[in-house]
């Protein structure tokens, strides 16, 4: 009887937790603020016009170093055709340990902080969930989140990361083809055949 009771009782508990759900895509990107430190900041909607990359990361995060040095290349190939990658160091000690970071990898692009609550309600991501990092985000010319990945997810895979970045930055950057013209239908009169 016992067994039932706690059967029941977690099952009552299930129901009264809300569901987590999942980030909703495509969605408008929020004009999100990265903080550069001394007072500056990037905006995200400064680059409007442009695909932007933006990687949530831990600086001693071995992964995400790597993710940084993929999204260096990336911005480096890409940067002429459109694409902007933006970083945000989210641990709790970022602003200390950002300095050696940027000395270690020299990304060719801004990198800053944000706290991990900003990160998680950026993403939207549900705080019932396990949070991996690193976090990517996605936002084609017209300021919407079209994709974005967190470290457990296929994407990141170590193995297989750089080309999965690389396809999805080439995907974002390519303007989707032009529908068919319809061509009118010649008038004319058709002769009957007898």
């Amino acid at each position: 009887m016992r067994f039932f009771r706690t059967i029941a009782a977690l099952t009552l508990l299930a129901m009264a937790i809300p569901p987590a759900r999942a980030a909703l895509l495509p969605r408008p990107s929020p004009d999100f603020a990265i903080n550069l430190g001394q007072g500056k900041q990037v905006r995200i909607s400064q680059y409007k016009g442009k695909i932007v990359v933006v990687a949530f990361i831990l600086t001693y995060c071995s992964h995400c170093q790597k993710v940084i040095g993929v999204l260096s290349k990336a911005q480096n190939e890409y940067g002429p055709r459109g694409l902007q990658v933006l970083a945000s160091a989210t641990e709790d000690m970022a602003a200390a340990a950002l300095p050696g970071f940027l000395r270690q990898f020299d990304p060719p692009f801004p990198v800053g902080i944000n706290t991990t609550a900003e990160f998680i309600n950026y993403m939207q991501h549900s705080p019932m969930l396990q949070l991996y990092m690193p976090g990517l985000v996605f936002i084609d010319r017209d300021g919407q989140i079209r994709a974005q990945y967190e470290g457990r997810d296929t994407f990141l895979e170590e193995s297989g990361v750089e080309k999965n970045i690389r396809a999805k930055v080439e995907e974002m950057l390519t303007p989707p083809a032009a529908a068919p013209k319809k061509t009118a239908a010649k008038k004319g009169t058709a002769k009957k055949a007898n």
